[in-house]
Order: structure tokens, then C-alpha cells, then sequence
């Protein structure tokens, strides 16, 4: 499927113009238009699992089409592990231009030596934990850690890790599984730094979630994403990501009914990262696309999706800051050294919580 999509796309490329208008205006960065114009020869960009309803990869597309009407976008959605699979199977003769993932794919994918290096547009102002120092990844949005309240259930809205010990949330908390999600181990790192652990010391934020099992306040664990019990109002709070609770809140109907809150005492931003896939057939398109997403411009886009940018400081409407507002707070977790607590987390956890 994905091979008839890229030449279906390819065939409607080489009938378009040769000739590329750039577009008007100053330059988003120095070297834009030349870029541009390079980029159009090609006619395309390939970007692996951007798929439109998340992360608001939709407007994107628009965006990046409306300043550079000579660039076609091709996506797929396939997901970050099977987008890692895919790029090595494909090495020899790459489809893909870009790739899209979770960060701890970019480092499975580097490691397998099918990115590229390249440092696009605000790539220094990155934390070092969100970024390959040679630009083989480098993340281009958070998904971070939040209580998702429904305001129905639970009288009184908890503000922080230590509200959440209390009575008043007995049988009343939902998170995901740490040994079999991602999200679940984004969690454990969140109650980790409230705690006051670091990345290469988890203990206490295992410590922490036995304290919330034991007191019997953990409703249930689960293995994939509770979304939908979630918005039938089958669930108190769940400890989850920031965007779907703002996604139930403005989009799927809650409304008032349901209070996102990122925890006072700290929380986990999990970066979501992107790549130049070596040897990809349109790397002049690629580039363009990679600046394009990491600009001011791309940045605020992800924003209104409900994500926060990974560039700090970038200006955003007010409309869409009074959403995300600052959260100091959280703190980012360095994927590498996340995937090197993975087996103490899975056995840490299930001593923990389950008693195993």
C-alpha cells in the first residue's frame, strides 16, 4: 500500500511544473528560499507515520502545502516501532524521506544506522536529553504527564502526587501498565522526579506507586490506552498524557467535566522526535519539511494540537497558551537512559504494586 501511495504521488509530480515559485515574504530562516527551490525539483517529501489526527499532523501538512506549493506531502500512520522496521527492511532502497516516532525509536533506529544526521532550525535551544548531539533524532514535541479528572466523580480535584495517597481517591485511579507501555514508564518517571529520583535512580517512584496501590486508591492498571472508558465517564482520574485529557475537554465533548492537571511537585514530559531517513529519495523536500516543523511556526502548530512544543519559548496565540499554560515543572526524560532502567521498572513495579 504504502509503495502504490509514493508512486502515485511520484507520477503526479513529475506532471506538475518544473518551475518553482518561491514563495513571497522574508525567509522563515537564512537559506530558505535556496532550499525551496531545490526542494521542488524533487516535487515531494515522504513522511513516515505523521498521520493526520495526531499531533495535529493535519494543519501541518496544510501549512507546509500553503508556503511551498511545489512540495507534495506523502505520510503514512504505522507507528513508531513497525516505522523502525520498515526504514531497515528498506535500507538498500529507501521510500521514506523523514521518520516520526517515539524518541526511544529514534535511538533503536539510529542504532540500526538508517537516520541521517542533520541539524535543523532551533536544534541548539533543545535540552540535550531531547536531542542526538549530530542530529540523527531530535524531538519536535512532548507528550507530558497529567491528571485527568472527571469532575463529576471526584469532589475535590487533586493537585499533587501526595492528594492522590488520600482517602478521598480510594478506588479511583487508572494508569497504564509500565512493563507493557510506553506511557505506563513515562508515568513511573513522573512520580519518580515528584519523588525526588533522577533518571538512573527509580526507586522512588516505584516506592511511591506501591504507597497508591497500597492505599487501595489504584482502581485498575491497564494495557492499552483507557481513551474511551474515559469519556464515557467510567474512570475518576487517570494518570495520563496532558493532550488527551485537553482532547476530551475541547474537542470530544466533556467540557467542564473534565480538569487537566499536571502535578505540582514535578511531572514527565516524553519527547516525540523525528529523523532524516539516510539515503531517502528527496532529501532537499526532507530538509525543508524537518526546518519547517521545527520552526516558531510548525512549533505553534503541534501547540494547537494540544502537544507542547519541544523548542522553549516559543510564542503561542493566546487562545492556545491559555490551554497549555507554563508548567516549569516538568521535567524531560532522557530516552537513553530510560531504556536502560526498563527491566527495573518491570520488575521494580510488579514488587511494588502487584506484590510479585
Amino acid at each position: 500500500m504504502v509503495t502504490w501511495f509514493v508512486r502515485l504521488a511520484f507520477s503526479a509530480a513529475l506532471l506538475s511544473p518544473a518551475v518553482a515559485m518561491a514563495f513571497d515574504g522574508p525567509e522563515l530562516y537564512e537559506g530558505e528560499k535556496t532550499l525551496y527551490e531545490a526542494a521542488a525539483k524533487e516535487g515531494m517529501v515522504v513522511s513516515f507515520d505523521t498521520g493526520p489526527t495526531w499531533a495535529n499532523w493535519k494543519t501541518e501538512f496544510a501549512n507546509f502545502k500553503k508556503r511551498y506549493p511545489e512540495v507534495e506531502i506523502v505520510y503514512n500512520d504505522i507507528g513508531s516501532a513497525v516505522t523502525v522496521t520498515t526504514l531497515e527492511k528498506a535500507r538498500n532502497r529507501p521510500q521514506a524521506d523523514t521518520a516520526y516516532y517515539f524518541a526511544g525509536s529514534a535511538v533503536d533506529a539510529m542504532a540500526k544506522d538508517v537516520v541521517a544526521p542533520f541539524k535543523p532550525v532551533n536544534f541548539e535551544k533543545l535540552p540535550a536529553a531531547f536531542r542526538d548531539s549530530e542530529g540523527k533524532w531530535f524531538t519536535i514535541h512532548t507528550l507530558n504527564v497529567a491528571f485527568l479528572v472527571n469532575t463529576k466523580l471526584v469532589k475535590t480535584i487533586p493537585q499533587s502526587w501526595a492528594d492522590l495517597l488520600k482517602a478521598d481517591y480510594k478506588n479511583s485511579v487508572v494508569y497504564l501498565d509500565p512493563r507493557s507501555t510506553g506511557q505506563g514508564q513515562v508515568v513511573v518517571f513522573a512520580a519518580n522526579f515528584a519523588a525526588g529520583g533522577e533518571m538512573d535512580h527509580v526507586q522512588p517512584g516505584l516506592d511511591y506507586l506501591g504507597k497508591l496501590h497500597k492505599a487501595g486508591n489504584v482502581l485498575r492498571t491497564v494495557g492499552t490506552t483507557p481513551y474511551a472508558q474515559f469519556l464515557k465517564g467510567e474512570i475518576p482520574v487517570w494518570i495520563g498524557y496532558e493532550n488527551d485529557g485537553l482532547k476530551a475537554k475541547y474537542v470530544d465533548g466533556m467540557g467542564d467535566d473534565v480538569a487537566v492537571v499536571i502535578p505540582k511537585e514535578a511531572s514527565a514530559a516524553a519527547p516525540y522526535a523525528i529523523s532524516l531517513v539516510k539515503g531517502g529519495p528527496n532529501p532537499n523536500a526532507a530538509r525543508l519539511w524537518l526546518n519547517f516543523v521545527m520552526t516558531d511556526q510548525g512549533q505553534a502548530t503541534f501547540a494547537e494540537g494540544f502537544v507542547r512544543p519541544s523548542v522553549p519559548g516559543v510564542a503561542l496565540p493566546a487562545d492556545v497558551s491559555s490551554k497549555l499554560p507554563p508548567a516549569p515543572q516538568l521535567k524531560p526524560v532522557d530516552v537513553v537512559k530510560a531504556q536502560a532502567a526498563k527491566a527495573e521498572i518491570d520488575a521494580g513495579w510488579a514488587h511494588a504494586a502487584l506484590g510479585q
